[in-house]
């Protein structure tokens, strides 16, 4: 594990193209609280690249003696090996797979992911029981993503974000929880105040990338 267990994270995901993106980082305060994550669609464009690209700008953001944290966001549904080592070699801290990936293809995932001394994260988005899946895996993964999707909470306003979920995972597994599908200030508060370690956000920096620099601060504020 590669994040401080007694520490809260607020992990920005960034989609927008690579030029605006090097701004934005550029625009964000230097914290270690912050995870910089490439969106899926960012690493569908530019791949390896883009995540080296955002590892070599949050690292020169920080600078010296100050570790960066960078989440691939790949959303492994097959081939959990190779898209892991893409990722490890590219430079990130941690890469994702879906819940609904097949058992076989989590666990090569989470097995790779320790190998490249990087964090697995399982994210659970349309899983609705998280432990049909996380008692049939032959290692469990650091970090485990509750997560209301983009399109059902714009599609159905009444979806909640899975925040009863968190307790009763952190009651029987000692594991990371990040919560992601929030993105107003109340909505983080309401992730950290239920125990979330990580709450992913993306929505109103991708709207507004000029607010960038008041965007994070203001969300930096909601950490304890």
């Amino acid at each position: 594990m590669r994040l401080n267990k007694k520490l809260k994270y607020l992990q920005i995901a960034f989609n927008r193209s690579m030029p605006e993106v090097h701004q934005m980082i550029n625009l964000l305060p230097a914290s270690e609280r912050i995870i910089i994550e490439a969106g899926t669609p960012f690493v569908k464009q530019y791949g390896q690249d883009g995540i080296a690209s955002l590892k070599g700008w949050w690292d020169a953001k920080l600078q010296a003696g100050r570790r960066s944290y960078i989440v691939a966001d790949l959303k492994c549904m097959d081939r959990g090996s190779t898209e892991v080592g893409a990722a490890a070699s590219a430079g990130a801290s941690a890469a994702t797979c879906l819940g609904l990936a097949p058992i076989e293809t989590i666990d090569e995932f989470i097995k790779k992911c320790q190998q490249s001394n990087i964090d697995s994260m399982i994210d659970m988005m349309n899983v609705e029981f998280p432990f049909e899946i996380l008692p049939k895996l032959k290692k469990l993964p650091d970090i485990v993503v509750l997560h209301r999707g983009v399109d059902e909470g714009i599609r159905n306003r009444e979806k909640q974000l899975p925040l009863h979920l968190i307790h009763r995972i952190k009651g029987t597994y000692n594991l990371v929880i990040s919560l992601a599908g929030g993105e107003t200030v109340k909505e983080v508060i309401s992730s950290y105040f239920n125990d979330a370690d990580v709450v992913v956000v993306w929505r109103p920096f991708y709207e507004e990338p000029q607010e960038t620099s008041s965007l994070a601060q203001e969300f930096l504020k909601t950490i304890k």
